[in-house]
């Protein structure tokens, strides 16, 4: 695993989700919004790991916006679950927050590499 702090935090996060797959699929019997959450919520890190792997800044910013989105999406199944009553407020609570976080996380990594990427060098 990689030093940086978002692969950290988006791997710790997808140990979340498949701790909350696992409950819906056994305590609450369901299916499809667990497989959904489980989707989303362990593609954040996948796309965050081939960011950390590519080699220009557009296709890293590219992948950290694919990243980005799966966050969105996976706060959504989330909120979701919540107001169907399949996991409790605090349960949502705490994963919810750490969902939160890495949305902030992301789109403060792709603000600031695409204000890099604009600023002119001395150069010019």
């Amino acid at each position: 695993m990689s030093d940086s702090i978002v692969a950290k935090k988006s791997y710790s996060f997808a140990l979340l989700v498949i701790k909350l797959y696992k409950h819906l699929q056994t305590d609450q019997r369901e299916f499809v919004l667990a497989k959904q959450v489980l989707r989303s919520g362990t593609s954040i890190g996948a796309n965050v790991e081939e960011a950390l792997g590519t080699q220009t800044k557009a296709d890293f910013r590219h992948k950290l916006a694919i990243a980005l989105k799966e966050a969105n999406e996976t706060s959504y199944w989330l909120r979701l679950l919540k107001d169907s009553d399949m996991i409790s407020a605090s349960s949502f609570s705490s994963i919810h927050s750490e969902c939160e976080e890495l949305i902030k996380i992301l789109k403060s990594i792709i603000i600031t590499s695409k204000s890099k990427e604009e600023k002119p060098t001395r150069d010019s």
